[in-house]
C-alpha cells in the first residue's frame, strides 16, 4: 500500500479503531501520531459508574467510553492537554454529582440539545480539536450477557448480565451475546469501516470491549465485506476474571469462535509478553494472519501499552 502523507508528516491512511475503555484510548493515542484519517468506533454497553447512572436516568447511550476516546484524541499542546483533563475530571462530593465525569455531562448535554448522538460527539470533537472522529458502534444502548462457568465446582454454567458484572466475574467466560441481539449499527460507523484502508481491533477488555463489535450485525457485515486490511492488537496480559488464565493465542481462538468468518491480516503482540511465540504464530496463521512482534509495552511494569512505542509499531504496519 502506498501511504498518502500530508504536510504535517502524518499518513492519510484511513484507519478505523474499534474497542472501548483504556485499551482503545491507548490505541487512539498512538494512532493519532501516525494518521490524520482516524475514526474510533466505541462500545456502548457500559452499565456502571457515571455512565450507568446517566444511562438509567436519561435513557441515553452510556457516554464514558466515548469520552475516553475523545480525550485520547486530544493533542499534546496546551489546549489538548487541558481539555483532556477537563473531560476526565470527576466531581467529588457527598451529593448527586459525586463521581460524575465532566465529559460525560458535556456529551449528554449536547445530545439533549441536538437530538442526535453523532452530531453531539462531532461538536465535542471540534471543541477539543480532537485528532479524529468518535462514533458509537450502535445507535441504542446495549447490554452484554455472558455464559459463565464456575472455576471452583461442577455447577452448570450461569448467565451473567451487564458489562461491569461480566468484566468482574470470578468464573470462566464461555461466550458473550448482546441484548438486544440484533441492534442497529451506527450508519456512520458502517460507512467508516467500508471506506477504511485499515481496521484495528483491540487492545482492550476482550469479552466486553473487543468482541461486542463483532456481534452487531450491520457492523460485522461491514467488517467482513470491507476492502480494508484488519489488524488485531493483543493485550499484554489476561484480565482478572474476564480472561483469567488466557494465553495470547487463546484470545485469538475466542475471537474466531465468536466470528468464524472474519479474516485477519495482521496480529500485533508484545514480544516480552508472549511465552510461546510458535503457538501464537500458528493460531494467527490459522486465521490468515501474519504475526508481528514488537516492543509496545510501557517500562513501568504495568500491563499497558506505551503510546509512543505502539505508534512506532503502527507506523511500520499501516503506512
Amino acid at each position: 500500500m502506498t501511504a498518502r502523507q500530508g504536510a504535517d508528516g502524518l499518513s492519510r491512511v484511513r484507519t478505523v479503531a474499534l474497542g472501548g475503555g483504556h485499551g482503545l484510548a491507548a490505541s487512539l493515542a498512538a494512532l493519532r501520531r501516525v494518521t490524520a484519517e482516524l475514526t474510533a468506533v466505541v462500545t456502548v454497553a457500559d452499565n456502571g459508574g457515571s455512565s450507568g447512572r446517566l444511562r438509567d436516568e436519561l435513557g441515553v447511550l452510556p457516554p464514558g467510553d466515548l469520552r475516553e476516546a475523545l480525550a485520547a484524541l486530544c493533542g499534546d499542546d496546551d489546549w489538548g492537554r487541558t481539555w483532556a483533563r477537563v473531560l476526565q475530571h470527576r466531581f467529588r462530593s457527598a451529593g448527586q454529582l459525586h463521581d460524575h465525569a465532566v465529559g460525560n455531562l458535556l456529551i449528554v448535554a449536547l445530545w439533549e440539545l441536538l437530538g442526535e448522538p453523532v452530531d453531539g460527539l462531532d461538536w465535542v470533537a471540534r471543541l477539543l480539536g480532537a485528532h479524529g472522529r468518535v462514533l458509537p458502534m450502535s445507535a441504542v444502548p446495549l447490554d452484554i450477557t455472558a455464559l459463565v462457568r464456575s472455576r471452583t465446582d461442577d455447577s452448570p454454567p450461569r448467565e451473567v448480565r451487564g458489562q461491569v458484572e461480566v468484566a468482574t466475574t470470578s468464573g470462566e467466560v464461555l461466550g458473550v451475546s448482546l441484548d438486544p441481539s440484533d441492534p442497529p449499527a451506527c450508519p456512520e460507523a458502517v460507512a467508516a469501516v467500508n471506506a477504511a484502508d485499515w481496521v484495528v481491533l483491540g487492545p482492550g477488555s476482550w469479552f466486553t470491549s473487543v468482541i461486542p463489535h463483532l456481534l452487531v450485525p450491520g457492523l460485522f457485515a461491514a467488517l467482513h465485506q470491507t476492502r480494508a486490511r484488519r489488524l488485531v492488537v493483543l493485550n499484554l496480559a489476561p484480565q482478572p476474571g474476564e480472561t483469567e488464565g488466557f494465553s495470547p493465542d487463546a484470545h485469538l481462538e475466542v475471537l474466531a469462535e465468536h466470528a468464524p468468518e472474519l479474516r485477519i491480516d495482521v496480529v500485533l503482540a508484545d514480544a516480552s509478553h508472549v511465552a510461546d511465540a510458535a503457538a501464537l504464530e500458528t493460531t494467527a496463521a490459522a486465521l490468515g494472519a501474519r504475526l508481528v512482534m514488537a516492543d509496545v509495552a510501557a517500562d513501568d511494569g504495568a500491563a499497558r501499552h506505551d503510546p509512543a512505542r505502539l505508534a512506532t509499531a503502527y507506523r511500520q504496519i499501516l503506512v
